[in-house]
This record gives C-alpha cells, structure tokens and sequence, in this order.
C-alpha cells in the first residue's frame, strides 16, 4: 500500500537529513577539520580512481592531493602564517581546485576572485581580500594589469600556466616542491571555526563583498548537498559553473570530495555542447543554475538529450513556469532546488522535488532548521514591527523576508560575516522576537505553504509598490516567460514623475515574431491590473552576472526615455494595448498628460 503524501515527503525529508548526519561521522575525527582530509582520505583508499575529468584529461586522487600538497609546501616556503589570505585568479581546471586545496592544508585562507572582473571593480576586490600574494593564470593576465593602478597594496604575482614576464614563475617553484603526503607532525593545526576562503556575492546591486567561510561552513554545505544527492565512487558531477563561486565551487564539490566520485569541469558552459559532454563524459548528477536550464531550452533537438546517464539535476533559480517542461523534454528523473546565501545561514533543499518549492523546513524541524519568514515593509524596505517593537512572523502563503537565527555555537546557525565589518552589521537583524536576539537577513522575500514548503518571490530590492500594492518582479517576469515567442525577462520599476511608486518597466528577449497584442491579453489573464508592468523593452540579451543574475540597477537609471535608449520601447496605453514609445508619448508622461 503506497504511503499518504504527507508521509512520502516527511520520509524523503527525513532520509537526507540522516545521510548529511552520517556523512560527518563516517570516517575519523581527524578526517573531518577540512574538505582537504577528505580528500586525502579518498587518496590513500582509491589512488587511482578518477578525481577531475576536463577535456582529455583525467585527474587521479592521487594526483589530485599530490598537486595540492605541492601548493601547501610552497606556500609554506614563502611563510604564509595561518590565517594569511592569497587570492587565486585563475579560470576553471583541475590546478585551481589543488591550489586552494594546498591553501587550506596549509592554513592560509583562498581568495576566489571572480575572474571576468576587470579594472576597478577587480581591483576592489583583491583590495578587500587583504591579499598580498596572488596566483595568476595565464589566460588572465590582461585582466589583471586592467586593475594594476588602483589597487592599493600590490600583491606579489605568481604566475601559473605560462609564462608571464615580470611575475614570479610559479610552475617552476610547484615544480621543486614534494608531492608527498604532509607530515602529520609538523602540519599546521587547522580547526572547523578557522577561516577557509573568502567567496565574493555577485554584485547585483553594487560592489562585491568578501564572505568569510570557516571550514565548518565549507563542510556543512558540502556535506548538505552529499545528503540529498547520495553519490557513490561510480558517480559524475557535471559542473560548469565558475569555481570561484560557491555554487560551482562548493556546492557541486560536496557529493564528489564526500562520496569518492568524479567532477567534470569545463572552462565555461556551453548549451550547445552540454549533450555531446554528457555522452562523452556520461555524468549522474548535474550542478545548474536556472537560466542554464532556459539556453538548454531554447536550443534545437539534440539526439542525445534523452539518451543519457543524468539521474539528479541540482541546483538553483530554475522557475516554475520552465520546471516541467526541463524535466520532461530531457528525461532527468530527479530535480533538487535549493536555496542557500553563501555567508548566511539559511539553507534549504526541495529532497523530493516538489515543482517551484525551493526547500521545505516541516514543523517538526523548525526548532532544528530556525528559519523564519517576517512580515515586510516594501517602502521602507524593513521588516514590519508590531507595538512592541519586535518583528512579525508571516502566516502560510504571506510573503515574508526570509531570516535565519543567529548562535555563533551552533556550525548551522553561524554568521562569519565579511572581510569588511560594516557590510556584516547592514546583514543582521537585532531584536528580532525577543530582546537581544540576532538573525542574518537574506534580502529575499519567500512564502510558505501549509506543508512547510517555502517558495520565492523577490529579492527585497526588487519587489516594488504600484498603486498602492506590492508587485514582485518574479511572478511578472513568470507570466511574460510563459508567453509563446517571449524567451527572458527582466522585471524592474521605474520612477514616473507624477505617479507614487514606480511602474513596471519588462526588458525582453523576444522572437521577431511575438504578438504584443496576445501578449496584452495574456498578461490581463494571468496578472492583476497592478503588476501588469507599463513599459516593454526589447533587447537582443539581458544583461547578468558571470552567475546568471540578472543585473537591473544599470537598466533602471537609463528609465524609458526613448531619446537617450536605442532599444524598441512600448508602452501600455488606456485600452491595454502596448504601442511604440515616442518622443511625444514620453513628453506626455513626464507632463502628467497621459494617465499610466
């Protein structure tokens, strides 16, 4: 007799949250300070076994925590105290993984600097690691003399991957290093609490800053990630995210470096190759990001789009309107969402694959998983506090920030913060439920159902007011995605002189031959009046992050002014349909003549 639903997802619920606790107890004490144990624990079982396949190459365990031990004796050798940060700027291959690895077995602390950063905005962040030695790749050597002039402190380069005139030659300095095992005696301690690296946020609303990640924090997230997905030696992560950033970097790591399986990396994503890699490479699990899912979709038939060895697809921001359609035009069995900040301490993953739901914390696990979701003052944008002064907890199917209680004693409810301590105070709520209590704020405004599931809506900054009600940029972006031809969207308000709030303003990514006026009609049945956004703006790309992010401060300074934006802009006039944004309707909206 099959089991009552309710009781299917609490045991699924259940069993992953036992093969994450088992994970932390099934080898040695001393095994468990850091991710670099584990590998060297797979090292001396299963030396030959295969640790990172890229192109035609295949990285051995061995040779994996050889090439790491390598990299620990060098930094040894130019005295790199425990604690000291070195920045690695290099692209994905095998070598990144064994630097940061050797780092950390040395216990210096890795910089992942995002590597499509260039002039100030890197220099910004090799300026807030406090790194005063750098690993450079040869691919990025331009990159790097783009930043040269504003950084404040000129790290020492260390060139790797080529020669690089002017830098110290790294390849040569790994080459007369030991790959031998550490001696145990003579190995730096290393404790869960000490710093591991530092990973940058993405910069959607501004500057990047330096999450500080403990090796608990590392392992708690890996070990998370092992327990929903279960891999064994015989499986195959395909990753093809940066490995500077968590979610290609740590994430897609954790079923590997735990389970004793294999990791297949790639310089970059390609949607048009990602068939042909699964038929050559035949991985099990694949890391996503969710608009790697959309390119997947929007690419022609490939024969070996069903023919493959994908049994779990994990990852992050795959919407529901797309969902279904990714699951069963490719045949993967098992999708995993999941939602997590790099620094905070909020984390959850949908085990049994519950269509839009990002994670689910039951009623029994709250006092386990402190995860609370606050009534939100969009205007403000501050949480909502009653007559007492405390915050309010949202009921079943309100939006609410999601939140996450704070106790530096407990590895799952830790905040590190960042390098910079005023960025860590702007995340921390104080006096949350009760007086002296602190919660890390994700910025994210979620729902929960009745069953515990919780589901996105917005990122606080984005959610915006429109004649009087809150319109969330996702569920708009949602409805316009779902419209035949209407391939992205990217949902952000502008300010309209005249009006309160700000209207909502859609940049598309559309075929020639969307139907505006369907696409009117549409959006009349599927939204109400208020979210049904006034102002469309065609592009040939949205812009994003090297993480897939959206990126939307840009698009809303440059507003709807059609004299100063070369894309086609429309706008929703008093019968709903959209027409041609012209000097003289936009003349009329600044004037108050047109009523939005």
């Amino acid at each position: 007799m099959a089991l009552p639903e309710a009781l299917t997802r609490d045991a699924v619920f259940v069993a992953a949250i036992a093969r994450t606790l088992l994970i932390t107890h099934q080898v040695d004490p001393d095994r468990q300070l850091t991710i670099a144990h584990w590998v060297e624990h797979h090292a001396r079982y299963r030396p030959n076994a295969p640790a990172i396949l890229m192109g035609a190459r295949i990285v051995s365990y061995a040779e994996l925590d050889a090439g790491a031990n390598r990299f620990a004796r060098w930094a040894a050798s130019q005295k790199l105290a425990k604690g000291v940060p070195v920045a690695i700027l290099m692209e994905n291959c095998p070598e990144y993984i064994m630097a940061w690895l050797g780092l950390i077995k040395n216990g210096s602390v890795a910089a992942l600097i995002n590597t499509n950063q260039q002039s100030a905005g890197l220099a910004h962040s090799i300026n807030i690691s406090g790194a005063r030695h750098l690993i450079l790749g040869a691919e990025l050597v331009e990159n790097y003399a783009s930043c040269y002039s504003a950084l404040q402190i000129h790290p020492t380069v260390w060139g790797i991957g080529g020669s690089q005139p002017g830098n110290e030659d790294l390849d040569s300095a790994l080459a007369t290093q030991s790959g031998a095992a550490l001696d145990p005696a003579t190995r730096v301690p290393v404790f869960c609490r000490d710093p591991a690296m530092y990973i940058y946020t993405s910069g959607t609303t501004g500057l990047p800053k330096a999450a500080q990640l403990s090796h608990m924090r590392v392992l708690h997230i890996m070990a998370g990630f092992q327990g929903a997905v279960n891999a064994k030696p015989d499986d195959r992560m395909y990753d093809v995210l940066p490995l500077y950033h968590s979610a290609g970097g740590i994430c897609a790591l954790g079923p590997v470096f735990m389970g004793g399986g294999s990791l297949v990396i790639r310089t970059k994503f390609s949607a048009t190759e990602f068939w042909d890699d699964c038929h050559r490479y035949k991985p099990t699990v694949f890391q996503y990001i969710g608009e790697l899912c959309r390119y997947l979709l929007n690419t022609p038939e490939h024969p070996f789009e069903r023919a493959h060895n994908l049994n779990i697809a994990i990852g992050n921001g795959l919407r529901p309107e797309i969902w279904p359609k990714f699951k069963e035009r490719f045949a993967i069995p098992h999708i995993m969402e999941f939602y997590g900040a790099t620094e905070g301490n909020v984390g959850m993953i949908s085990y049994d694959g519950h269509v839009g739901a990002i994670g689910r914390v039951p009623w029994y696990a709250r006092s386990v998983q402190k995860i609370r979701l606050v009534k939100y003052d969009v205007e403000k944008q501050a949480p909502v506090r009653g007559a007492n002064g405390l915050c309010i907890e949202t009921d079943d199917g309100e939006p609410g920030e999601a939140i996450g209680a704070i106790n530096q004693n407990v590895a799952r409810e830790r905040f590190d913060g960042y390098t910079q301590n005023a960025d860590t105070e702007k995340k921390i709520l104080r006096d949350t439920f009760k007086k002296g209590d602190a919660w890390f704020r994700t910025g994210d405004l979620m729902r929960r159902d009745e069953h515990g599931y919780f589901y996105f809506v917005d990122r606080t900054g984005d959610t915006f007011r429109w004649k009087g009600e809150n319109v969330a940029t996702s569920e708009v972006a949602e409805a316009l995605s779902s419209f035949a031809g209407s391939r992205e969207a990217n949902v952000y308000g502008v300010a309209v002189p005249g009006d309160e709030g700000k209207a909502g303003l859609a940049a598309l990514v559309a075929d020639p031959s969307l139907d505006l006026a369907g696409l009117a009609q549409h959006l009349q049945k599927n939204l109400p009046a208020y979210a049904r956004p006034i102002f469309l703006r065609f592009q040939k790309e949205i812009a994003a992050t090297t993480t897939f992010k959206q990126t939307k401060v840009g698009l809303q300074a440059e507003g709807y002014d059609p004299g100063k934006i070369t894309d086609p802009l429309y706008v929703r006039d008093a019968s709903g349909a959209f027409v041609p944004l012209t000097a003289d309707l936009f003349a009329k909206i600044q004037n108050g003549q047109m009523k939005l």
